[in-house]
């Protein structure tokens, strides 16, 4: 059973918003198991560009599902993080299943949430490098670093700072600003 904690930011929250914010998340209670009460915090914010974002954590003994997005109309945002977390959880049983099929104590493991069989096994997200590669990391600034990074059209960039000597890496925010990642 979930315990809902919705809050809004620069928007009310209403009984209509509550209500789907409920019914859909709700849908996510049939993974865990009969009587496991756990909190969903729901975080809804409207930004000035008329964008929505929401937010949903569900904090559980040996997991913690959590999942944001935004969207210009809340009702799909919410929509779509329950696809994200119902991935999350497939992803996670596939893994644990995969971990632990020869021993026992597979259910007991995974007490947060239920083993259901009607839900496809996801194998798709399997975690495996497909590709590696080695370079040189060229000393530079950090703005050089983040022209270079769309010259190559990626989201993020490694370089060695010229000033520190160290190790940085540079990258794309979602609302289009860039962030810096200093390494000791």
């Amino acid at each position: 059973m979930l315990n809902f904690n919705i809050r809004g930011e620069n928007i009310e929250v209403t009984p209509a918003i509550r209500e789907h914010v409920e019914s859909k998340v709700s849908k996510l209670e049939r993974y865990f198991t009969g009587g496991a009460t756990a909190p969903a915090n729901v975080n809804l914010k409207v930004y000035n560009d008329k964008q929505t974002k929401a937010e949903v954590t569900i904090p559980m003994k040996k997991l913690t599902l959590r999942a944001e997005e935004r969207h210009e109309d809340l009702y799909a945002a919410i929509d779509l993080i329950v696809d994200k977390l119902e991935r999350q959880i497939r992803k996670y049983k596939t893994r644990v299943n995969r971990k632990f099929r020869e021993g026992e104590g597979v259910a007991a493991f995974f007490a947060s949430v239920n083993n259901n069989n009607n839900v496809e096994e996801d194998h798709h997200d399997e975690i495996s490098v497909v590709r590696t590669k080695q370079f040189d990391l060229k000393p530079m600034d950090e703005e050089e670093a983040i022209l270079q990074m769309n010259m190559l059209g990626h989201n993020f960039f490694i370089f060695t700072d010229a000033e520190s000597d160290g190790t940085n890496i540079v990258y794309k925010r979602k609302d289009g600003k860039y962030g810096l990642i200093e390494t000791n």
